[in-house]
Formats: C-alpha cells, sequence, structure tokens
C-alpha cells in the first residue's frame, strides 16, 4: 500500500501551534491592546478536565474567554490549563489541544476551526459503527444512502477513490 500526503493533518498541527504560540505569549507577557481570545472545544473529548457542574450544563462542547479574568494561563505542547471564573468561583480547566473546534480573537477578526481528533481506538469504532452493515429494515423503510466502504479508509484518512463510479 503507497503512503499518502495527509495534508489536513499537517495544516491542523501548524494551525494548533499557532495557538499554542499565542496562548504561551498570554501567559508570558499578558494580553496586549484589545486582544482576547474565545475557545471553543468538545468537553466530552478524553483528556478535558471541567468541574462536573460545567460537564452537566456543557456536555458536548464550550466556548471560554481569555480576557480580562484569567490566572495560572500553563501552556504544554499537547493541552493548555487555566484558571477562570465561573459565578464567581475559580476553576481549573484543562484543555487538549486535539478538543478544539475553534479559535477567534475578535479584536483582530481572526478565527480558525479545527476538526478535534480523537484516540486512535475511538475513531475506529466510530467509524466501524458508521460503516457496519446495519440489519435489514422493513420493507418501505428508507435505506441509509451514504455508507463508506471498508476498503476507503486509510487510518483517519478516507479515500474518495472509493465513490467514483465504475464503468
Amino acid at each position: 500500500m503507497s503512503k499518502k500526503i495527509n495534508y489536513e493533518d499537517l495544516v491542523q498541527k501548524s494551525l494548533v501551534n499557532v495557538v499554542r504560540d499565542l496562548l504561551r505569549d498570554a501567559s508570558d507577557k499578558g494580553l496586549f491592546a484589545n486582544h482576547h481570545f474565545y475557545i471553543t472545544y468538545n468537553t466530552d473529548h478524553p483528556g478535558v478536565e471541567i468541574p462536573d457542574y460545567l460537564r452537566e450544563q456543557y456536555p458536548d462542547s464550550i466556548t471560554i474567554v481569555v480576557q480580562y479574568e484569567f490566572w495560572d494561563l500553563d501552556v504544554y505542547d499537547d493541552r493548555f490549563e487555566i484558571t477562570l471564573s465561573f459565578n464567581n468561583l475559580h476553576e481549573r480547566l484543562v484543555v487538549p489541544f486535539d478538543a478544539m473546534t475553534s479559535f477567534v480573537d475578535p479584536s483582530a477578526k481572526f478565527g480558525l476551526q479545527f476538526t478535534p481528533s480523537m484516540p486512535e481506538a475511538r475513531a475506529k469504532a466510530e467509524l466501524k459503527s458508521f460503516t457496519k452493515n446495519t440489519p435489514k429494515k422493513e420493507k418501505g423503510a428508507r435505506k441509509n444512502k451514504f455508507e463508506i466502504p471498508p476498503e476507503a479508509v486509510e487510518g483517519n484518512v478516507i479515500s474518495f477513490d472509493a465513490f467514483k463510479k465504475k464503468n
């Protein structure tokens, strides 16, 4: 099997580096001018740490604002940790970069969109459940028109060659 370049993954890693560098600057020097960040991430992603009451309130995703009141911003290669105020309570959050779905600095009219990655085992399980043949439905039921052929999947990349019409 020939190896393919995963351009989406390369771009995603580069964009995460932009966010990582911006957060490191904010951690070291603080935010300057009117800059502030809206960071949206999946709360159900492995490695995310948030208080239970926030997870109940935001079971899928949350947007945090890094602006005036943030403390102890620590940035690592794979995640950042920050203390923010929620209803006058200081709460520590741990956010893997893989969980991010967007990063916006409204003052600069700058924004990035991410495709959150998931551990390979979880991705394969979800892909398998998506592509697995479902039991036959009763007559008259709609058939799922979109199925990914197993031969189209290589890691987390789907080859569109499998969808081309064959003569």
